[in-house]
């Protein structure tokens, strides 16, 4: 049976003599999932945002990003699932690492789902 690491894409990130350990994991764990589950996060998202604004494809793109901004700052239901949806995708071993500084971790998985958010936005329509 695969492992969850196997449907991950390798996306050979440099590791720095200086980098964290939290930046090792952000790097070589956090982005390669946020990269598999890319289709299912803008699928969410733009069904959250139809709920929210029924004309949101009509909006101006700064203001969908401001949208983005807010929706992922202010709502926790939303931000959980996503977080969920993330965290689902860790291996046990990885799993004890997240647990280890789930603050930062949850923080770091918002703030490079934000970003990924606000540059497909286009995608959203």
């Amino acid at each position: 049976m695969p492992d969850k690491t196997d449907l991950r894409e390798n996306l050979s990130l440099p590791i720095y003599e200086n980098s964290s350990e939290t930046e090792i994991f952000q790097n070589q764990v956090l982005r390669p999932v946020l990269k598999l589950q890319n289709e299912i996060y803008l699928m969410l998202f733009r069904d959250y945002a139809l709920r929210k604004i029924s004309d949101f494809n009509s909006l101006k793109t700064e203001k969908k990003l401001s949208f983005i901004d807010q929706s992922l700052q202010k709502d926790n239901a939303l931000r959980n699932t996503f977080i969920g949806i993330t965290i689902g995708m860790l291996t046990s071993d990885e799993m004890t690492i997240y647990l280890s500084d789930t603050k930062s971790y949850n923080k770091r998985i918002i703030a490079m789902l934000s970003e990924r958010l606000k540059s497909q936005v286009e995608l959203m329509n």
